[in-house]
């Protein structure tokens, strides 16, 4: 009998040993050890590159003859973010199991444990000898998702759709548990929030810094802009995933609930749990943060032109004059201070909230976890999902990768973060989840 535990774990250990900081990426050595691996349970595999040392995997296991049937996407990303060394208590690419159980290394939580929960599962179940009943198991495994996808997911996408094709996929976005009533929920992230950046632009009059009266310092036009965005986000605007929760959260009807009983909702919840709300309310609307200034070139040179860039993640549904509704509302007058210009608008996207997958993930729970529930969120942030959404406009995307042992209010401060690391049994959790899922929806 195949020991989850141990082989999960081993293939985490090894891909967090492949060092995948993205840039510059080098994410050859992972995925040419994953397709061997894959390869060798009887998958068949190819793989698609933009780049020679960057390229993405895809392996299928089908349905015998031709018996139609779902596609079930398994995707991942083998990138990482950096991670400085002198900031961790343990090594980074080491994939050491610690006397408590974690597993430590850069992509332990993002994603590497998932792409090692995947395709441990998709291999158990190929020397099994199991087959799907109808249609095919694909696990895809991609490069660059961290700085965007150009070489990873939205060029798989783009140039080789058919490869890549599915019904249903499983990706990162959600699945650390969070308790409340007294009761257990499990996120499933059925959706993802779009990006609308701005640039403010303050304007002024140029001058010797010995002066500062001498001309108009473009900088200072910025002072109550920031203090505008530092005081207060905008207004809730409520889309079906958050409300949905709001419901579960709170036993009201999904349809009463509006920004006011909201506004309530979260201010109960903050009560209760101090630490939710900081990952609930960016769910509920749109979110501005200022991330970077500039202004004069010389340090003696008083600037006449300033700006300000500004990342704001708006809702799915909602796009350009949801972002700018949302900006004039938090700087109000102060918004006569600067030119606004985008520089960026990428639509979120959004899968529905009940559907064949997620009554599979809903009968896992009832067996694995009988007393938890699952709830729909939202991820604040962008992931590959979304690339096959724009491609695949009909598919079902979740982000659902089950913990039973590290709530969330211990995961989230983990990612992209010092220390990263993942309980062992949760990888093991996880891995038995994506098996189940794969019996459950292909038969």
């Amino acid at each position: 009998m195949v020991d989850l535990t141990a082989e999960s774990a081993e293939v985490l250990a090894t891909l967090i040993r492949h060092n995948t900081v993205n840039p510059p990426g080098n994410e050859r050595a992972a995925i040419e050890y994953l397709d061997a691996y894959l390869t060798a349970a009887g998958f068949r595999t190819v793989q698609l590159a933009a780049e020679p040392e960057r390229p993405n995997l895809v392996a299928t296991l089908a349905a015998e003859g031709d018996a139609g049937g779902p596609v079930l996407g398994l995707l991942s990303h083998v990138d990482t973010v950096l991670a400085n060394p002198e900031e961790w208590r343990r090594d980074p690419w080491s994939g050491e199991i610690d006397e408590h159980g974690y597993l430590w290394g850069r992509g332990a939580l993002d994603m590497k444990s998932q792409t090692a929960a995947e395709v441990v599962a998709a291999a158990t179940l190929a020397r099994e000898g199991w087959r799907p009943a109808r249609g095919a198991l694909r696990v895809i495994v991609v490069s660059d998702e961290e700085t965007g996808g150009e070489i990873g997911a939205r060029w798989i996408c783009e140039n080789h759709p058919d490869a890549v094709r599915c019904d249903y996929l499983l990706n990162e976005g959600a699945g650390a548990t969070f308790e409340l009533g007294g009761r257990r929920r499990y996120g499933v992230c059925c959706g993802e929030k779009g990006i609308f950046r701005f640039l403010l632009t303050a304007r002024g009059r140029a001058g010797h810094a010995s002066l500062p009266r001498n001309g108009e310092n473009a900088l200072l036009k910025l002072a109550p802009v920031l203090t505008r965005l530092g005081a207060a986000q905008p207004s809730y605007r409520l889309t079906e995933p958050p409300r949905e929760l709001l419901a579960a959260l709170t036993g009201l009807d999904a349809a009463q609930i509006d920004e006011t009983t909201a506004a309530a909702a979260v201010a109960a919840l903050t009560h209760e749990h101090p630490d939710l709300p900081a990952l609930l309310e960016p769910m509920l609307g749109v979110t501005l943060a200022p991330t970077m200034a500039h202004a004069s070139d010389k340090i003696n040179v008083i600037p006449s032109r300033a700006t300000l860039k500004v990342d704001c993640r708006v809702p799915p549904g909602l796009g350009e004059e949801a972002a700018l509704a949302a900006l004039h509302e938090v700087l109000g007058d102060s918004a006569d201070l600067v030119e606004i210009s985008f520089t960026e608008q990428v639509y979120g996207y959004l899968s529905p909230v009940h559907s064949p997958l997620m009554e599979t993930i809903e009968r896992w729970l009832a067996a694995e976890d009988p007393e938890a529930s699952t709830v729909p969120v939202l991820l604040p942030g962008y992931s590959d999902s979304s690339w096959f959404r724009r491609a695949f406009p009909d598919l079902i995307a979740y982000g659902f990768f089950p913990h039973r042992h590290m709530p969330i209010t211990e995961v989230a401060p983990l990612v992209h973060s010092a220390d990263e690391r993942i309980d062992v049994r949760d990888l093991t959790y996880a891995t038995r989840f994506f098996i189940a899922a794969a019996r459950d929806l292909l038969g």
